[in-house]
């Protein structure tokens, strides 16, 4: 049998050293996504020594892929891929890397919008990062409607892409989420938002992985305005939200009972809030008077 580029090259001496950093299953976990993602290998080729048995530019390559892993770097920003609902999005340092909980916040607007009948919905997402919540509600709406903004042309690029990948058409524009100009003729039955809402003052909580390597301008508010991109895109939604729109946001929890005050002062009704998986509210629903 040819000899291994590496002399320990197994499974298990990959995860035992992701180990000290992500933990023992976040570790194993990783090492099964990069042999899958990079190299096509299942878990039973994993245990059967298969990547000992890789050709020498191949163990070369997934080295380099792991070692960054190894050092800090998100696994998702090592693929340039992440996985959300079900299909694969493309994702660069420009882009939050999706999450879990925005997936149900997805299910939640296509839940309680999917079927609507009174023709078709306009959808607008605020703040779209890679795109995964309007090629979501793209592809599981598909009389929809849908545009998408951000502030940053490099998201707005990667966005695009996974519009083409996941052969959905969405509308794209660069806007500034904090400062909505009055509107003309825009007009939507929902508005969806995941914007920044993590505090400064919260950084010394979150994982350096998350400070080190994900973009600020995507996470984070100030100390003494944790609402500032909820309340300039509450007071847009309240302009041009249909008589019974609705205006869904993924929340910080700390402050879901100001931002539910706070909606329902400007004139919305049936504010309701969500809890994701793990019990933490964590979504928001408003409802434009009819």
């Amino acid at each position: 049998m040819r000899k291994a580029l590496f002399a320990s090259f197994s499974y298990r001496d990959w995860w035992h050293r992701l180990e000290p950093r992500w933990g023992r299953g976040e570790a194993q976990a990783i090492v099964r996504l990069l042999a899958e993602r990079l190299l096509g290998l299942s878990l039973a080729d994993l245990l059967a020594d298969g990547l000992q048995r890789l050709p020498a530019d191949r163990q070369q390559l997934f080295t380099e892929r792991i070692l960054r892993v190894e050092a800090g770097e998100p696994v998702q920003y090592v693929l340039g891929e992440a996985s959300f609902c079900g299909q694969w999005l493309k994702v660069s340092p420009s882009v939050l890397i999706p999450r879990p909980e925005t997936e149900e916040l997805c299910r939640w607007v296509v839940s309680l919008c999917g079927d609507r009948h009174d023709g078709a919905c306009r959808l607008l997402d605020v703040g779209t990062g890679s795109g995964c919540i309007a090629c979501t509600l793209a592809a599981r709406m598909p009389g929809a409607t849908v545009e998408a903004w951000d502030i940053s042309e490099d998201a707005l690029e990667v966005a695009r892409e996974n519009a083409k990948c996941t052969h959905v058409h969405v509308s794209f524009q660069r806007r500034d989420a904090l400062h909505l100009l009055p509107p003309h003729d825009e007009s939507w039955d929902v508005i969806v938002s995941n914007p920044p809402y993590i505090c400064n003052n919260e950084r010394a909580k979150m994982e350096p992985h998350v400070l080190d390597y994900e973009p600020s301008q995507a996470l984070f508010v100030p100390d003494d305005q944790p609402l500032c991109f909820y309340e300039a895109i509450g007071r847009y939604a309240r302009q041009t939200l249909t008589a019974g729109g609705r205006l869904f946001f993924e929340i910080n929890p700390l402050y879901a009972a100001e931002l539910c005050r706070w909606l329902e002062a400007v004139g919305f009704d049936d504010v309701v809030v969500a809890d994701d998986l793990f019990g933490r509210q964590r979504f928001v629903c408003a409802l434009q008077p009819r």
